[in-house]
């Protein structure tokens, strides 16, 4: 393990949980520089030390030891960083203000799972931060906040967003829902509300200065997002990350759906100002299947009277009276434990693999049709299985209202967590120090 592991858990975790707004409370655990006990800004009551600052840069500068020349001069880096900073910490004081709070015992899960995910021990975790300079409790410290912001988006998103049927029904009917996603990037020149001819102007040309430095070849479309974007995940390089197309704006939709694999549009103008897109890659989906299960079953259950050694007993008798010929269906009418199938001779419907769960799959699985299992157990008790049949169902139709239903879900959410971290922004006192 080193320290790159654990910028990206805070970056792949905060990105979907911030949708690229605010940096990733992790990024302040790089090697720390020397602190200086200065405020660079106050966030309404609480401020942010230029300690806290300096973490931050030293942690994106680490990132791009190799590649500095990417990044923009310090004085413009700082202010970006600082600006994420900021709103990371209105977040945690609104969800705290909101009544989250997270236990230590959740925390202590958390890095046990991401010491499990890099196949390490605490120890050895402890260790590696030790030599990055970074002390465990301030890593534990970042961790809680990060999960704080997390619980505050799902409270806003779960208030807030809702989906119909009819929605769905719409999206489905206007034909809009395209197959496939997209990954994309951006470069963003921006321009303030009200521009003036002359903002507008400067902004084009920088637009076009910078699409001319790619087309040269002088600098990658990631190099030039980090050190000219003004978008919040400039310094992610531009990366939108994957989408479907039916997430993607109508304006980026149009242009991506013409464009070839690393192909950079042309500036275009947006609400927020100029943007040039490129298309990293993309996905398409035709028809989907599934393998699907026609079975019927006995089962005997487990409870409080009857002991599993009592169930597996008996299902073993129900098998022998099968193995002498008695009808299966009869049988499960007369001697189920399953309410739901039982009136229907055990006849379980046509279902995928596990969706009666893990062993009945397995068994189901294990079977070619027309035979009848071995009594097995699964938490619910014992059974005996009879495979039917097995079928390919076409499921695109379906697959797609649930593609509708979660790009309508993700569409709104993110419009509304972003509206909300505009309103917290615009509600808070913010006051930056940094000169220049």
């Amino acid at each position: 393990m080193n320290s790159k592991f654990l910028h990206a858990f805070s970056c792949t975790l905060l990105a979907a949980l911030l949708a690229g707004t605010s940096l990733p409370a992790g990024a302040q655990l790089a090697q720390p520089l020397q602190p200086v006990d200065s405020v660079v800004a106050v966030v309404d009551e609480d401020v942010i030390l230029r300690s806290e600052l300096d973490r931050a840069v030293a942690n994106i500068l680490a990132q791009f030891a190799d590649r500095r020349d990417q990044l923009p001069p310090q004085s413009a880096l700082e202010r970006q960083v600082l600006e994420r900073l900021v709103l990371v910490r209105l977040q945690v004081q609104r969800a705290r203000e909101g009544g989250v709070r997270i236990s230590d015992a959740e925390v202590e899960e958390a890095i046990g799972r991401i010491a499990q995910q890099n196949n390490i021990s605490l120890d050895q975790m402890r260790r590696q931060l030790a030599m990055d300079g970074i002390e465990f409790s301030e890593f534990a410290q970042s961790l809680r906040e990060e999960i704080v912001v997390q619980r505050l988006r799902q409270s806003i998103v779960q208030s807030r967003v809702q989906v119909s049927e009819s929605e769905i029904d719409i999206l489905l009917a206007s034909d809009s829902l395209q197959s496939g996603m997209v990954r994309a990037a951006n470069i963003l020149v921006a321009l303030p509300d009200g521009a003036t001819a002359e903002q507008l102007e400067l902004a084009r040309t920088k637009i076009d200065g910078v699409r001319a430095l790619i087309d040269r070849g002088e600098m990658s479309f990631e190099a030039a997002a980090i050190r000219y974007s003004d978008a919040p995940n400039a310094l992610e390089g531009g990366d939108l990350g994957w989408r479907r197309f039916d997430e993607v704006p109508p304006l980026f939709a149009r242009m991506l759906e013409g464009m070839s694999t690393g192909e950079v549009s042309p500036a275009v103008r947006g609400p927020s100002g100029f943007h040039l897109l490129q298309l990293v890659e993309r996905r398409d989906s035709g028809q989907q299947t599934v393998t699907e299960y026609s079975a019927r079953h006995i089962m005997v259950r487990t409870t409080e009277i009857v002991s599993n050694e009592r169930a597996r007993d008996r299902a073993r008798e129900l098998k022998a009276r099968l193995d002498g010929g008695a009808d299966f269906a009869e049988l499960a009418r007369a001697e189920s434990d399953d309410a739901m199938t039982r009136n229907a001779g055990g006849d379980m419907g046509w279902f995928p693999l596990y969706g009666w769960g893990q062993a009945v799959g397995d068994a189901v699985l294990s079977l070619e049709d027309g035979q009848v299992s071995q009594p097995f157990a699964s938490e619910a008790g014992w059974h005996i299985v009879q495979r039917n049949g097995s079928r390919e169902q076409d499921i695109t139709e379906r697959v797609r209202r649930d593609e509708a239903r979660e790009a309508i879900g993700r569409r709104k959410a993110e419009d509304e967590y972003e509206r909300f971290l505009r309103q917290l922004r615009d509600e808070a006192y913010v006051e930056t120090r940094l000169a220049g």
